[in-house]
């Protein structure tokens, strides 16, 4: 099939399909959208103002509040567009580089957040399995530094990813059925029948997902096995509730992100791929800031103490 993407990005546009099947339910789905978007950033904002209001931000809670300012613009990035669709009857249009940008956006804060749960495992690693060195290794230029390299990974792998992706030769119809540009719904259009063009998104995949959750593995087994020398019982309930919250969250983010992202192209299913990353881009932001709270004292202890101020 002739190539359709030779013209340039001001010229060329996408038309986002949404949930245009739905039409009976957008009444009801905005503002349920509407709501849990407002909660969401209320939740992160209030988490991310109480650790920067804490004169003394121990490694869990700086790490905290980059992963809240993460889902803050995770949210940003995509559920304006998918409000916008609910209320666009036919869809709503995007062109080529703000799908590309939004592309770009969307696989940077994900592939950030993946390389900061490993951050995260290293510093409860640290905590649990060398109690004595831990403010010695994990300073504040540590951290810093950790920080900064999660948010350039993933930046760096984005990129590449995102051009590979568009790249390719797209097919006349431009029609994305989904309510942002993933990456599977984009490649979908793509005029090839062969797997090639799947291979950059497997290649993230494997530094995004399958390298970081490795890494998170290898600092639980060596949790768990520092516990089994722990001879008290509430010692070692104390241990694994300090790590609970962020177990629960790195199965949550994972869990999903493997789901959406690692199968091959034959087995594409718009509608059920619209449902997931609804849960992946809605509820999961919204259950960060709850799973924290109510899990983590230190987290608890702030909030309360910037509420007290207020």
């Amino acid at each position: 099939m002739e190539r359709d993407n030779k013209s340039t990005g001001e010229t060329m546009e996408f038309l986002l399909l949404g949930f245009s099947e739905l039409l009976c339910l957008r009444v009801l789905l905005f503002p349920i959208f509407l709501i849990v978007h407002l909660v969401t950033l209320a939740g992160n904002v209030m988490i991310f103002m109480a650790v920067v209001m804490e004169p003394s931000r121990p490694p869990m809670l700086f790490f905290l509040c980059q992963l809240s300012v993460i889902e803050l613009c995770y949210t940003l990035v995509i559920v304006p567009k998918a409000l916008l669709g609910l209320i666009v009857v036919d869809g709503s249009t995007i062109s080529f580089i703000g799908c590309a940008a939004q592309m770009h956006l969307f696989v940077t804060l994900g592939g950030a957040e993946c390389f900061l749960l490993v951050a995260m495992s290293y510093d409860r690693y640290v905590a649990i399995c060398q109690p004595l060195h831990y403010v010695a290794v994990m300073s504040e230029g540590l951290c810093l530094r950790l920080a900064v390299a999660c948010c350039l990974g993933g930046f760096a792998v984005a990129l590449g990813l995102t051009v590979a992706v568009f790249r390719l030769p797209f097919c006349q119809s431009h029609h994305i059925n989904h309510f942002f540009c993933d990456v599977p719904a984009v490649l979908h259009l793509a005029c090839t029948q062969s797997y090639t063009p799947e291979l950059p998104l497997l290649a993230a995949c494997v530094l995004l997902l399958l390298l970081p959750f490795l890494l998170i593995l290898t600092s639980y087994v060596c949790i768990a096995a520092a516990l089994l020398h722990v001879t008290s019982s509430a010692g070692r309930g104390k241990a694994f509730f300090t790590c609970i919250s962020h177990l629960s969250i790195t199965l949550l983010h994972y869990g999903c992100a493997t789901f959406m992202y690692i199968r091959p192209k034959s087995s594409y299913s718009p509608a059920r791929d619209k449902m997931v990353s609804l849960v992946y881009t809605n509820i999961t932001p919204l259950l960060y800031p709850l799973i924290y709270s109510l899990r983590n004292e230190e987290i608890r202890g702030v909030i309360m103490k910037m509420l007290r101020r207020k």
